[in-house]
């Protein structure tokens, strides 16, 4: 997808995450020069395959296993510092060489012990089902203008000031959940200080880097996390991560002018999930569920969490172009769903005898309502050998077309299996 005209690229979910992002990254970045992730933490991982060897990554860029290009993670990202290390370190056990290619925003906050202990503690988190990896937390700190930046670990003094009112804060909520847990300034300081050399060694300017490398006439992909339903302005509140997920946080999330980005990329699955609470109006019942989990792995790659599934809903990706302003799609694991023998696309959603085929603000008005399908007969062929559109069976091609022309975006990719070269480039 990279020309004259598109050198900045942003790659954004628009489901509810878990599309497959990470992969549609990994090989594109083969015709980059930088990939930046731009919001979310430690919470969402991206799962590439090169070969048969699995990566995740939380937290690094999925661009980090092309040799030369370069990874930034943004201002907007929430970093946990630890789990950060972690990632790198695996990496240069596999034999990635990433010295010199990562750089981290000094203006990035940093996840503490303490916002862990919170998210774990706390009831709402879990009733909105979060990873307890203390995103949320983090976040909330940051709003409030009480966040400890990668930058503060330049300045002692200032540094311990912003830690130890964190944890009076963290103990005061602890306090009133009802635990007998408790944070402690200084072990949080321990940690700190035995990270901060590393830290401050990649650490950089990122907007700053990227808007000069834009300019010089790079490449550059934006990478985000999670899905477009799960943001925070326009997801399904109350049911949302932390963070803007969708397009208009990656110039925010990086540091650049939204005039810098010349296309978005949309990834979707052939079919629907999503983790936790909230609304999925086109979920299968058990057995369906249980049937696709299985076939497509459905399982968290962080929290190895199941997953729950249902039909591809074409009114939540119509909404997702919408409000992301999608140049095209990527439509990955069509080869999921090679051996059912009728495959339904939600169309519309019934409420009260109404058709309503715009997605609703109000979570309350998808309660009670009857998704209206079209059905398709299954394709029962492999299409993991596809390499082009014209390998896929002529039913797999009308699945795709009809989907393309309800969400009115034009796909560009198709996924058929878990390695690289079994990502279909579709000539239009």
């Amino acid at each position: 997808m990279f020309d004259q005209k598109t050198r900045t690229l942003v790659v954004v979910g628009a489901q509810w995450g878990d599309e497959g992002k990470g992969k549609l990254v990994d090989v594109l970045a083969e015709r980059a020069d930088w990939v930046v992730r731009y919001q979310g933490g430690a919470n969402a991982g991206h799962t590439v395959y090169v070969g048969d060897k699995r990566t995740i990554l939380r937290q690094i860029p999925s661009g980090i296993l092309h040799p030369g290009v370069r990874c930034a993670i943004g201002n907007g990202v929430v970093l946990d510092p630890e789990t950060l290390f972690e990632e790198v370190d695996a990496l240069v056990h596999d034999g990635v060489d990433v010295n010199g290619r990562l750089y981290v925003s000094d203006r990035a906050h940093l996840v503490m012990p303490y916002h862990k202990l919170v998210d774990k503690e706390s009831a709402a988190s879990k009733a909105i089902g979060t990873t307890g990896r203390g995103i949320g937390p983090c976040y909330e700190d940051k709003v409030a203008r009480r966040g400890v930046r990668v930058l503060d670990l330049r300045h002692a003094d200032r540094l311990r000031a912003l830690v130890e009112r964190g944890v009076e804060r963290a103990n005061m909520q602890l306090a009133s959940f009802g635990s007998d847990k408790r944070a402690d300034a200084e072990f949080t300081l321990r940690i700190l200080g035995a990270l901060a050399p590393r830290l401050l060694s990649v650490a950089d300017d990122v907007g700053l880097a990227v808007h000069r490398a834009v300019k010089g006439g790079a490449t550059v992909l934006l990478e985000g996390a999670q899905g477009s339903l799960l943001d925070i302005d326009h997801g399904t509140y109350p049911f949302v991560t932390s963070s803007s997920t969708t397009v208009g946080g990656a110039a925010i999330g990086t540091g650049i002018g939204p005039s810098s980005i010349h296309a978005a990329l949309g990834v979707v699955k052939a079919y629907t999930t999503r983790v936790g609470s909230g609304p999925l109006p086109t979920e299968y019942d058990d057995a369906m569920s249980e049937r696709v989990r299985t076939l497509g792995n459905e399982f968290g790659a962080v929290t190895g969490r199941p997953r729950r599934c249902g039909w591809f809903d074409a009114v939540v990706v119509r909404y997702a172009v919408r409000v992301n302003g999608l140049t095209a799609l990527a439509v990955t694991k069509l080869d999921v769903l090679d051996t059912l023998e009728r495959i339904g696309l939600c169309t519309g959603y019934e409420v009260g005898g109404q058709v309503v085929e715009e997605f609703p603000g109000d979570i309350a008005e998808l309660e009670g309502i009857k998704p209206r399908y079209e059905w398709f007969d299954g394709w029962m062929a492999p299409t993991g050998g596809a390499r082009k559109l014209a390998d896929l069976p002529a039913a797999a091609r009308a699945y795709l077309d009809r989907i393309e022309s309800l969400v009115e975006c034009p796909i560009r990719h198709v996924s058929v299996g878990t390695r690289r070269d079994q990502i279909l480039e579709v000539a239009r």
